[in-house]
């Protein structure tokens, strides 16, 4: 497939990607959106748009992403298969595309218990891995999943998750085969605060040859409190946060500086592990944070594709 989306160009490049994260506001206001791709245009290659991330209402990620796409920003939209039924994801998808949004990640979503609506119907018609498989069947076969035509091209760049730190591990590694199988072209995983189990899976993944199939961008969460720390540790499925990590973060003088010194050098290392092709900030609630930390990490300018 050509390439189409700045994302797939800097990856297709060879270049060191660099994607970030931005909720868009409880709200129909547009101004918390636009202000956060303002800031975050200069500093990424893409911005991904959540969908009712941590099962909490939110504006669409699909008008999100219009409005980002109107200063010129590579928006990467979210699709959770938590609220949708196949018809609404498929219908979502060309309606995202003839609106120029061509970037689109596979997720399966936070469970609705754990955000405002808890009582809400979870809908699960199709999985994360199905959802990538949909979309490919749309892209290069032109057809929806009941197999009927589709008129025009569906130039999908598609994206999925991966967990390298869910039990059991070996698992891990063949739930992201799975993925490129379907037809993931990017990869976006889970935080990363224990590099040294990372790099067994990234060796696992490059023993498959996944590495060479799939473009990986590993995730990194700047860490601005203790109690954040904790809480992801403890609370958040698939995020480990090792003791040390914690002791850094209560024996510092800022504790935000030191959750962005530990991001930092978490990035350093990340750089040099065969088949990271770039990095995920998922700056929770802090996206002011990244262009610091993009900045500081070595990783301007960004390329022009």
């Amino acid at each position: 497939m050509k390439a189409g989306t700045n994302l797939e160009k800097v990856l297709e490049s060879g270049a060191f990607a660099v994607t970030a994260e931005a909720a868009p506001a409880k709200g129909a206001v547009s101004s918390a959106i636009e202000r956060k791709g303002e800031m975050l245009k200069p500093y990424c290659d893409a911005v991904n748009v959540t969908d009712n991330q941590s099962a909490v209402v939110r504006m669409s990620s699909w008008s999100s992403c219009v409005l980002l796409k109107q200063f010129g920003i590579d928006p990467v939209m979210q699709v959770v298969v938590r609220d949708r039924n196949r018809l609404a994801i498929q219908s979502d998808v060309l309606g995202a595309l003839a609106l120029g949004i061509q970037n689109i990640l596979c997720l399966s979503g936070d469970h609705q218990s754990l955000g405002n609506h808890p009582e809400a119907k979870g809908v699960y018609d199709v999985d994360s891995i199905q959802l990538v498989q949909m979309l490919k069947t749309m892209r290069d076969e032109k057809k929806f999943q009941c197999g009927e035509e589709i008129s025009g091209e569906v130039p999908i760049f598609i994206g999925a998750v991966a967990n390298p730190f869910a039990a059991p591990f070996e698992y891990r590694v063949l739930r992201l085969a799975k993925k490129v199988e379907a037809g993931a072209d990017f990869i976006q995983t889970q935080a990363i605060f224990d590099i040294t189990q990372f790099a067994k899976w990234m060796e696992a993944v490059r023993n498959r040859g996944l590495d060479k199939q799939v473009r990986i961008l590993a995730g990194v969460i700047p860490t601005r409190s203790v109690g954040m720390a904790r809480y992801m540790r403890d609370y958040v499925s698939g995020v480990y946060v090792p003791d040390e990590v914690i002791t850094r973060l209560e024996g510092a003088k800022s504790t935000k500086e030191e959750g962005i010194k530990i991001c930092l050098e978490t990035i350093e290392q990340l750089k040099d592990i065969q088949g990271v092709h770039g990095i995920h900030i998922m700056a929770v609630a802090w996206e002011e944070i990244v262009p610091r930390i993009v900045e500081e990490a070595g990783l301007l300018p960004r390329p022009a594709v």
